[in-house]
């Protein structure tokens, strides 16, 4: 429940207070106004959410605060920071070093490029208690130490010498707030901090967020698409639209009355509706029985094999055409791993059937000539596309595969086809990924998949890195997409709001194991086992969220 919102701080009261503040990129002689005399003031102790799509000046707005910007291509044209009555605009970069990570910390979305590849959890905490409070190595580990502990990491000294790529997705978050809270921050930013991470443990971070915010009294900045989200954390909500604040206000207001249409818009922005009736008598597209994949644990100086991950242990399944088939469960479930199988990305253990051919059995080269009827849909639209290629490229490229000898103009009139059904202009062939929004790269990346005609298409989160609307809009185009071509989809989330749109039925899986599965209504509606109450609670009633589903 929302805690009741103090009123909009004056410039004199607030801790951090920005004044009519513009922020313009310069680039190839052209100039781009991103934020345009934006105000807004922090109190101490309060919670402001700043929301608004990809592309609203949210992020831009709170880089410029420590001036993270790339100057001198960013610049500001006008208006003022002030922290404590001290504008940090002026400050030199000498200055700027005392405030940043010390007076003001920021946690940053995406934690695995944010944090050091090469270097321990250890190093990475300490630096900043070395850099900032010079901290000797035994003091900087053992308040590492107390950090880790009071973020939720388990079994924090065996951490202390882990890289980055072998935590889980909370636990880098977590480190990540262990390292902004290091040195006792009266303000910290927090930039979509919770996006990539399953429903639970988004419920855990923000709890975590709210306890510490309250046992040390700090102003919090935070910044994210997600309203579910800022009803439950803010107190005072700033809602931005094309680089500009177009309302402001106690969050129970905004929420209540929302008086701006683009408010309105980003209130009713979420995936509707629900997925037309399967037809049981659809042929079936894929079917598997006790599918396993087991990765060896290797020890010793030998490497002898002393035990197994059980990443997928025994699932059965049957996806009709027309069908969908949602996926669900945390980081580390087996999600993905069940999906590779089936698309016969790895190997696997167990019987698999596509389109009538029994697949498990083929070698990988074997499998080229179905390849062209499964297709996948990756999570990061930008990170799956080549930035090097055009769109035109990349899209093609199937066909310089799978069908040879058609002509460069066919090829062409394929791919122009193809990008009018999934709502991209045509010319849009002629550009390359980095000029498109991640809805439009989305887009691109299913038309990459379409143009061959598949029978089943694997989506693994192809809308967690999306804007609620742009959510939506993406659903709708699956949606569309399966109805005229009598698609098999196996639709692979932990946003159980998108599958409940998506998904005929449902399998819940938790360590490899499938703990529950049905009609997608039923699963919704009437979850039998604790676990999938638990992922319900936390997806769509966050004031009842679990905290304790994950262990980290």
């Amino acid at each position: 429940m929302s805690r009741a919102a103090p009123a909009s701080p004056t410039s004199a009261s607030a801790l951090l207070s920005v004044e009519n503040l513009s922020v313009a990129f310069s680039q190839g002689g052209k100039t781009t106004l991103a934020v345009d005399d934006v105000s807004f003031s922090i109190a101490k102790g309060e919670t402001l959410a700043l929301v608004g799509e990809s592309g609203s000046g949210k992020s831009v707005s709170a880089l410029s605060i420590l001036k993270l910007l790339p100057y001198p291509a960013a610049s500001h044209p006008g208006g003022a920071v002030y922290f404590e009555g001290e504008n940090l605009i002026d400050d030199d970069e000498r200055d700027l070093m005392k405030v940043r990570g010390n007076r003001i910390s920021m946690i940053f979305q995406e934690p695995m490029s944010s944090l050091n590849p090469l270097h321990t959890i250890e190093k990475q905490v300490g630096e900043v208690l070395k850099l900032h409070r010079g901290f000797s190595d035994k003091a900087a580990r053992e308040r590492t130490l107390e950090l880790l502990a009071k973020v939720g990491i388990r079994n924090a000294e065996e951490r202390l010498g882990a890289y980055p790529h072998q935590l889980s997705g909370g636990q880098r978050q977590r480190v990540m707030i262990a390292m902004a809270l290091a040195n006792d921050p009266d303000l910290l930013i927090a930039d979509e901090p919770t996006t990539a991470l399953d429903v639970t443990v988004q419920a855990q971070i923000l709890e975590l967020l709210k306890s510490l915010q309250a046992e040390r009294g700090m102003a919090m900045l935070f910044i994210t698409h997600d309203l579910g989200i800022v009803r439950r954390i803010a107190d005072r909500v700033c809602v931005m639209y094309r680089g500009k604040i177009v309302e402001e206000g106690p969050t129970g207001r905004i929420f209540a009355t929302p008086q701006h249409d683009y408010t309105k818009h980003l209130l009713a922005a979420e995936p509707k509706g629900r997925p037309p009736a399967a037809n049981v008598n659809s042929p079936v597209v894929m079917e598997a029985k006790d599918v396993k994949v087991w990765f060896p644990i290797k020890t010793g100086l030998l490497r002898r094999t002393t035990g197994h991950v059980k990443a997928v242990d025994g699932i059965d399944l049957t996806l009709r055409a027309g069908q969908t088939i949602g996926v669900v469960g945390e980081s580390g479930s087996g999600k993905t791993t069940l999906g590779l199988a089936l698309s016969r990305m790895i190997s696997s253990k167990g019987e698999i059937h596509f389109d009538g051919n029994r697949i498990d059995t083929r070698s990988f080269k074997a499998m080229k000539p179905l390849r062209r009827k499964m297709q996948i849909v990756f999570q990061d639209p930008y990170g799956s596309l080549s930035p090097r290629m055009s769109i035109a490229d990349i899209i093609a490229e199937g066909l310089s595969i799978h069908e040879r000898g058609l002509s460069a103009e066919e090829r062409d009139q394929r791919v122009v086809n193809v990008l009018r059904e999934v709502g991209l202009e045509p010319t849009a062939r002629f550009r390359f990924p980095h000029e498109f929004s991640g809805g439009q790269r989305q887009r691109i990346a299913i038309a990459r998949a379409m143009i061959l005609n598949p029978r089943f298409v694997m989506l693994d989160e192809p809308t967690s890195a999306l804007d609620m609307s742009v959510q939506a809009q993406v659903v709708d185009l699956l949606r569309d997409l399966q109805k005229r071509h009598d698609l098999a989809f196996l639709f692979i989330s932990h946003d159980l709001k998108v599958v409940r749109a998506l998904a005929n039925e449902v399998i819940v899986m938790r360590n490899g194991k499938v703990v529950e599965r049905g009609p997608a209504e039923q699963i919704f509606e009437r979850p039998q086992t604790d676990y999938t109450k638990a992922l319900m609670a936390a997806a769509f009633d966050l004031e009842a969220a679990p905290t304790g589903v994950v262990s980290e």
